[in-house]
């Protein structure tokens, strides 16, 4: 998705981060500039500002930080709670587990693809949602079941789709 935003002219840089935001990042980063082992947390705090870490970002990490870039992007790309992606202000996890599959999980997946104009691990133009799937939410009993931002929906069909969606405006 970020290699589209670059490539179909969308800001995906400082550009498109307010003076504000830019500036919370420049101070988390002065803030831990001299502490030892600080990128984790570093990164942690700039992710929480602004939502994702794109290279332009890191490169301004690893300057402020005095590491190399390589170093920054490796740990980035390898942590899973670390994104190089815009993500959504809510996210929708719809579950593809046993149970929620073979009682209608793809289906739900196909009609929140269609609504939101997304795949799976994309997020809207409008950056209002992020759309994964999930395995498991522990709740088979409950199948199929759509969670949003923490909120778990149980037994699901794909027409209460479109409600589910207008709680997350």
């Amino acid at each position: 998705m970020l290699k589209e935003a670059e490539t179909s002219g969308k800001q995906t840089g400082p550009e498109e981060f307010s003076g504000e935001k830019l500036a919370a990042v420049d101070a988390v980063i002065n803030h831990n500039r001299l502490k030892p082992g600080a990128l984790i947390p570093v990164l942690e705090e700039v992710q929480e500002i602004l939502s994702y870490i794109p290279k332009s970002i890191q490169k301004k990490v690893a300057l402020g930080l005095g590491v190399p870039f390589s170093e920054v992007w490796g740990v980035v790309t390898f942590y899973s709670f670390f994104t190089t992606t815009p993500r959504g202000r809510h996210t929708i996890r719809c579950c593809l587990g046993t149970a929620c599959y073979v009682r209608g999980g793809k289906r739900n997946l196909e009609k929140l693809s269609a609504l939101l104009k997304v795949e799976p691990g994309e997020t809207t133009e409008d950056r209002r949602f992020s759309l994964e799937t999930v395995r498991c939410l522990g709740a088979c009993a409950l199948a199929p079941v759509v969670a949003a931002d923490g909120e778990t929906f149980a037994q699901v069909k794909p027409i209460k789709i479109p409600e589910i969606l207008d709680i997350f405006k």
